[in-house]
């Protein structure tokens, strides 16, 4: 695939002749193309498999792996997200698919069951929020951990000033303090 296109003569020449036929005989019914009603895709659309790399795009670069988003459906890079949902979303992409743009008609009973799916997806999802987030069960957990935590930094407190005590008073003699006229040195009011 150069850049100077070369044409099947013989495939436009057909289409030609057929254009051609059905002109000049207009009662023949047209020939309808029979497409598959439009539905719901089965996979997952990747956007973020390229995001961020680096790629080095030449001449000779197949379009597959130039940079943007290729449609191996279509034959066509996109360079954008929004634009490449926009592509696979699109009546030309759907008809190479095979689908028409055209959707299944629900029934009565296919909406009920939707409806009655999603209400209880909805009741669950409410039934689990109000267990996560009870705001007085939080708010009482909350107090009982500031007052752990008051009580621990207190107990901490208590127990490196008794080491500063004690480490003080081995390291002076007694009898030695008394004569000097102190008992210590350190924190006693």
């Amino acid at each position: 695939q150069g850049y100077n296109r070369t044409w099947d003569k013989e495939e436009y020449e057909k289409k030609a002749s057929e254009r051609i036929y059905a002109e000049e005989n207009p009662g023949l019914p047209e020939i309808k193309v029979k497409r598959e009603l439009l539905r719901a895709r089965d996979h997952k659309v990747d956007l973020d498999s390229r995001l961020g790399k680096t790629i080095v795009v030449t001449k000779e670069t197949p379009s597959a792996l130039q940079g943007g988003y290729y449609c191996n459906v279509c034959d066509c890079v996109v360079k954008d997200s929004i634009n490449y949902l926009d592509h696979i979303n699109g009546k030309k992409h759907q008809r190479n698919l095979g689908m028409s743009m055209k959707v299944e008609r629900s029934t009565l009973d296919q909406v009920r069951s939707r409806f009655d799916k999603n209400k209880r997806k909805n009741e669950e999802a409410q039934k689990n929020l109000a267990e996560d987030y009870d705001l007085e069960v939080r708010a009482m957990e909350r107090q009982e951990e500031e007052e752990k935590q008051r009580q621990s930094k207190k107990q901490r407190r208590k127990e490196r000033k008794k080491a500063e005590e004690e480490a003080a008073s081995a390291d002076i003699d007694p009898e030695m303090a008394a004569v000097m006229g102190f008992g210590g040195f350190g924190g006693g009011k």
